[in-house]
């Protein structure tokens, strides 16, 4: 029998009386799993991470973490979660050190044991030579690397991450994936918000994906690659000197019967998704040629990433 970390039963947020940013939410999240939780901007991601982290009131159905009601129990959640937040908190006359120790005295942690504990955490980010300047000295990324650490200090049984990496270069990124990951070794429960589809590939053991404030698919990564992601992605760039005719090739694409979608990218490439691309591929390049004169250069042909079910599911143009 699976033991659930978080369950949410119609998990609902309303805003002012009228706007609906959470709409009757249900999830069963593994106990000592990873979850992703991914949605364009509004969605509903970081309310839902505000409720059940018991931060912000809910309008209507409820949650329990490790067995404990949302509503009826939030000091006793309070005690064992840990919220990483988008936004940075940290106090900037303080060391890296003290922010951490700060947050280890409100939870009333003995320094016995919560010093010892800092300095490790720290080792762990590449931090430690820096502990005791003060942060307001610290990069933009180095900010982000200790609030993660301020978030489990405590040692919590489930941690919400939102967007922990916004902002981060990739070997920065890289450490702050591979952290995460040994939580999991831990049994721990894991909350990850994300923007980065690798990311949310490499790192979630299961995935929920969320619009207008709804679940609209769930699965493993894999799952969800499989099941919903069609096609094969193909990519190619064109000479300048047919750089002309490339919203033509792109219209013409996009009427194809096999052609799932077609876009340009950059200053001269052209993507396209197509069932069974693959195969396809010399039909597609003697049609262009014949009809543009235009020829597949540097061509590319991939499966669909995670990105590419991401962006079927919730559309391709921006919004708000």
């Amino acid at each position: 029998m699976t033991e659930y970390g978080i369950e949410t039963f119609d998990l609902t947020k309303i805003y002012d009386g009228t706007l609906l940013a959470v709409d009757e939410l249900n999830l069963k999240i593994p106990k000592g799993k990873i979850f992703g939780f991914l949605g364009p901007n509004g969605a509903g991601k970081t309310t839902t991470i505000k409720m059940l982290s018991t931060i912000l009131p809910i309008t209507k159905g409820t949650a329990q973490i490790l067995g404990y009601d949302l509503i009826k129990e939030r000091k006793n959640i309070r005690k064992l979660i840990g919220v990483c937040p988008q936004e940075l908190v940290l106090w900037d006359k303080l060391t890296a050190r003290e922010n951490i120790q700060l947050i280890a005295k409100m939870h009333k942690i003995h320094p016995t044991d919560y010093k010892e504990r800092a300095d490790e955490l720290l080792g762990k980010m590449n931090l430690l030579d820096r502990a005791d300047d003060l942060t307001e000295k610290y990069s933009g990324g180095m900010k982000r690397r200790i609030n993660v650490l301020m978030a489990v200090i405590h040692e919590p049984e489930v941690i919400f991450f939102d967007e922990p990496t916004a902002g981060l270069d990739p070997q920065s990124r890289r450490v702050v994936w591979d952290f995460i990951k040994d939580f999991e070794k831990e049994n721990k429960t894991i909350i990850l918000t994300t923007h980065n589809m690798e990311e949310a590939d490499d790192l979630s053991d299961e995935l929920a994906i969320i619009d207008y404030g709804k679940i609209i698919a769930e699965g493993t990564p894999q799952e969800l690659k499989g099941k919903i992601g069609r096609g094969d992605i193909i990519g190619f760039r064109l000479l300048d000197d047919k750089l002309e005719f490339r919203e033509k090739v792109v219209e013409d694409l996009e009427q194809n019967p096999a052609v799932l979608w077609a876009k340009s990218l950059g200053k001269e490439r052209v993507s396209f998704s197509a069932l069974d691309g693959l195969r396809k591929i010399s039909g597609f390049y003697d049609e262009l040629e014949s009809k543009f004169g235009v020829k597949m250069h540097d061509l590319v042909i991939r499966q669909n990433t995670l990105e590419d079910v991401f962006l079927d599911l919730t559309g391709r143009t921006l919004r708000d």
